[in-house]
């Protein structure tokens, strides 16, 4: 198949390290959406969390809310929002105002929840959260749609509920949902006909099933009548690049490991194996790059192929490297990876082999149109103004 152009941008938690000024962590997310923005990326999502300490983002909507007044062009998601923690109605109340406050750069994405802590605090067995988003997307779906919606299940109850607001473009709100290994996730995009979020879409699980789940994402559709579109299709992993490997590892193990103890022992999401180099592992794992904008690229290209091709590529915004070189890492992979990847550069490319090529050709004809000049000058006025070294005294008569 033609890839077409790819999208990039950032899913961000985001993760924030406990010993720092939360106050200032936030205010880094909001300005490197902003430098997102500059660099001509295409999209962020905000997450939602309620638990662990380094993931304080409660409200991605407030997030956006917030990012929209200080950007320009660059889209948002919520990434995601968790189902089975709200009422329904209310949350696609709250998310058709935020299309409005946002002009239309909302995207907006539904899970089941990551943290069984998030559960745990609010009453609800974990075990039942998956049943509660597949019982309430129908729902959701429906009132995106403009549907008025009355329903009395186990876990969604409303009466005549419909949205005040119609969506703000033409086509309709966007709609997503979450999916990382099983194939829950790709049922409900095909189901409805909705976006997939493969949120581990370069862990060992995540990449083997990426063209499985996207299989069962387009059969579902047919059952259901629906179509699902690849460009709807976001891939999430991690990246840090620098101008080498060595220069990329130096800056990871800035804040590579709190992350790592993070995740095993708070999120109990276990990265690598004991006794092994954790961050070595995950660079010959495949599940992150640290490394090079080659490196990036080669990344893309793998995730192209697993796949079958992909609408956006996203990076998995993880703070391992201080904020200057977290910052650098985006930008480099702006100038060097997006545009090799997007092949924007093939003309100018061209270009410059058909000058090289014709170099003695051109070079030849500038110098004689240049003679020719001021032959025809010293013809018609003299030489006397001409350099000596100028002068073509064969033409003379």
């Amino acid at each position: 198949m033609t890839q077409k152009r790819l999208k990039f941008g950032a899913f961000m938690a985001p993760f924030h390290p406990t010993n720092d000024n939360p106050v200032l962590c936030l205010e880094r997310d909001l300005e490197l959406i902003e430098w997102l923005d500059k660099l001509g990326y295409d999209e962020v999502w905000l997450g939602e969390h309620h638990s662990g300490g380094w993931e304080i983002s409660a409200s991605p909507e407030i997030f956006i809310a917030a990012a929209a007044q200080r950007t320009r062009r660059i889209r948002f998601g919520t990434g995601v929002s968790s189902v089975p923690y709200h009422n329904i109605f209310m949350l696609a109340d709250r998310l058709r105002q935020l299309e409005y406050l946002t002009h239309g750069r909302l995207m907006a994405g539904f899970g089941p929840g990551s943290l069984p802590a998030d559960a745990y605090m609010q009453g609800i067995n974990t075990a039942e959260t998956r049943d509660i988003l597949d019982d309430s997307m129908e729902y959701l779906v429906r009132l995106f749609r403009g549907e008025t919606v009355t329903c009395d299940t186990k876990y969604c109850k409303l009466q005549d509920a419909m949205l005040q607001l119609e969506p703000y473009h033409e086509s309709g709100s966007e709609l997503f949902v979450a999916s990382q290994v099983s194939p829950s996730g790709a049922r409900l995009a095909g189901k409805y006909g909705l976006g997939m979020l493969s949120i581990g879409a370069t862990s060992t699980g995540g990449f083997n099933s990426l063209a499985s789940n996207w299989g069962i994402a387009e059969e579902v559709a047919k059952d259901y009548g629906n179509t699902v579109n690849r460009d709807q299709w976001r891939l999430v992993g991690p990246m840090h690049i620098a101008e080498t490997r060595e220069k990329a590892m130096e800056n990871v193990r800035w804040g590579y490991h709190r992350w790592f103890d993070y995740f095993r022992n708070v999120a109990a999401l276990p990265l690598a194996p004991d006794g092994v180099d954790p961050i070595q592992q995950m660079i010959d794992s495949g599940f992150a790059v640290i490394g090079t904008p080659e490196d990036a690229i080669e990344q893309i290209h793998r995730l192209l192929e697993q796949s079958g091709g992909f609408g956006s590529f996203l990076h998995l915004a993880v703070n391992w490297a201080d904020w200057t070189e977290t910052k650098k890492s985006y930008e480099l992979f702006a100038r060097y990876v997006i545009p090799e990847v997007n092949r924007m550069n093939d003309s100018r490319r061209a270009s410059e082999k058909f000058l090289r090529d014709n170099n003695e050709k051109f070079k030849g004809q500038m110098q004689s149109a240049v003679k020719d000049s001021i032959n025809k000058y010293a013809a018609s006025k003299g030489d006397k103004f001409i350099h000596p070294d100028l002068r073509d005294h064969s033409s003379k008569p």
